[in-house]
């Protein structure tokens, strides 16, 4: 059996920036273990897998380790070489996913994703947190994930974080997020429980900060930075109980996989 694949930097408009994904289009579903097999062997922080299904897709995303409920950079890529290498013709894709209906439209060279928001609320903060990350957070907050405030964009780049004591903080994953100096907010995104340590660019993570940040900055569309060492560039909005997520993508492979 040979099942294409392509791998695709999100959020990004060059190669070697922005978030690597796996994408394969599949006929029809494998085996759940041999799609795992296949993220793990791509060990790329996800490998999205779609079946189309009438005028809709079916997604999936799996990390080297596990199937997640959502992800933003691999959904990004799979819109990509949907739009720019399956032939589809129309401005919008459908994807039908364990997080409910998600959408991506084409307008130009960026790619809008419409994700559900998940605005995050003030806890306290989970033991051992300031120990892993060798900073002392402004304020703690949570959704799926754990958002931890900084002061300054300098705190985030400095953050060097100590991931075998973050693996036993009590979250399912670690955000840490700061205004930005050439932009509204910066972030960076841990997730050594799910098999990443640091995610290069997160989409998932900004359906906590677009609400987070557009209530703080009074400001509903926003411009964002992920700074870890590949960057990634995301345009932002605020819709209430959605968000808009849009960046760019280039393929960087195209192949074949034989099982």
């Amino acid at each position: 059996m040979k099942i294409p694949i392509y791998q695709v930097d999100a959020f990004t408009g060059k190669l070697f920036g922005g978030n690597p994904a796996a994408v394969c289009p599949l006929d029809k579903w494998l085996d759940e273990t041999i799609m795992q097999n296949i993220a793990a062997e791509n060990n790329l922080s996800e490998t999205a897998f779609f079946v189309k299904k009438g005028k809709d897709y079916e997604l999936k995303w799996f990390t080297p380790e596990v199937e997640i409920n959502l992800c933003g950079h691999a959904t990004l890529a799979s819109a990509h070489v949907i739009f720019n290498h399956l032939g589809f013709n129309q401005d919008t894709i459908r994807f039908q996913t364990r997080s409910g209906e998600l959408s991506a439209s084409k307008s130009g060279d960026l790619i809008s994703l419409d994700f559900p928001a998940s605005k995050p609320s003030p806890v306290s903060e989970p033991m051992g947190l300031s120990e892993a990350l060798g900073r002392n957070p402004i304020g703690v907050f949570k959704s799926r994930d754990i958002m931890a405030l900084l002061e300054n964009e300098e705190g985030i780049l400095a953050v060097k974080p100590d991931f075998k004591r973050l693996i036993n903080v009590d979250a399912h994953a670690i955000i840490i997020t700061a205004p930005g100096e050439k932009c509204d907010f910066v972030s960076r995104f841990f997730a050594p429980r799910q098999g990443i340590n640091e995610d290069p660019v997160t989409g998932s993570s900004h359906t906590t900060l677009i609400p987070f940040w557009a209530e703080r900055l009074k400001k509903k569309k926003l411009h964002a930075m992920q700074l870890s060492k590949r960057t990634g560039e995301l345009f932002c909005e605020y819709l209430g109980e959605r968000v808009l997520i849009s960046g760019r993508a280039v393929t960087y492979m195209v192949g074949e996989i034989v099982l």
